[in-house]
């Protein structure tokens, strides 16, 4: 066996380095294979984002009435009405509703004392043609009524819908359930058609607010209701409206003591962003 001198050791020194280098330099990812890794990285985190579905509701507008109408003198009257109208707005879905109360004495007799809730659920609302299911709730002293029940579904067309005018058909059948205070319950199946409107003129200085409905029974036509309600208004600013409205309703199953029509004009003020 030869000795090892110290120009062997060198040597094999130099060829231990050289192929630890190389070996090194093999293990290490090229430039063009590490960009490919960061990007593929990059578009597994991108493909792991979650994308949430759009919210059911995106949009609330609220608007908040008092009307009212007195007078003093021989015949004393006092009249309050009180309404609410809110509505949540999503892409697919739009939920209304619209209660109201109202209040009133006769030379200091109670003449009105009716309350009324109902709630609209509309599909597809932004459409030209969409669907709707609806439900309300009633009672008047007026007209001595103790208990109404409304319950519904049917279809609505958009016949305008500009930022100066917004007209619109519904067209629904109804079951109804009528408790009275003297005569027997009448239940009946109505036909039901609306006719909503709100226009506005001189850049919106004048609204006009018109609300319609059309309800014969379908198995008694002797059995008819139809509500009228037309609002002129004057905004003061985005939130304050200064209002008059005119209203009639006539039903023709009234009892004994009742008139089947009614109208009324009322001063007021709205409060709201719709």
């Amino acid at each position: 066996m030869r000795k090892l001198t110290y120009r062997h050791i060198s040597k094999l020194t130099a060829f231990f380095l050289f192929n630890s280098t190389l070996f090194v330099y093999a293990q290490q990812p090229s430039s063009d294979t590490l960009r490919t890794s960061l990007a593929d990285s990059a578009t597994v985190k991108q493909d792991s984002v979650i994308t949430l579905p759009p919210p059911l509701i995106d949009t609330v507008r609220y608007r908040f009435i008092g009307d009212g109408n007195f007078a003093r003198g021989n015949v004393n009257r006092s009249l309050v009405v009180l309404r609410a109208e809110l509505t949540f707005s999503g892409p697919v879905i739009n939920i209304a509703t619209n209660p109201r109360f109202t209040y009133g004495k006769q030379s200091g007799i109670l003449a009105e004392r009716d309350s009324y809730v109902d709630l609209f659920v509309d599909v597809f609302k932004k459409r030209r043609t969409y669907v709707f299911g609806l439900g309300a709730l009633e009672t008047s002293n007026l007209r001595r009524i103790d208990l109404r029940q409304m319950a519904g579904a049917g279809v609505g067309y958009r016949v305008v819908k500009t930022k100066t005018n917004d007209l619109s058909l519904t067209n629904a059948i109804l079951y109804e359930s009528t408790n009275f205070q003297e005569i027997a319950t009448v239940s009946t199946i109505r036909n039901s058609f609306r006719v909503k409107g709100k226009h506005s003129m001189i850049q919106d200085k004048i609204r006009i607010n018109h609300l319609t409905f059309l309800q014969p029974a379908l198995n008694d036509f002797s059995n008819l209701r139809w509500n009228t309600i037309i609002s002129f208004e004057l905004p003061l600013n985005k939130w304050v409206t200064l209002r008059t409205s005119f209203e009639n309703s006539y039903e023709s199953v009234v009892e004994a003591t009742r008139k089947r029509n009614d109208s009324r004009i009322t001063f007021g003020v709205s409060v709201g962003n719709k």
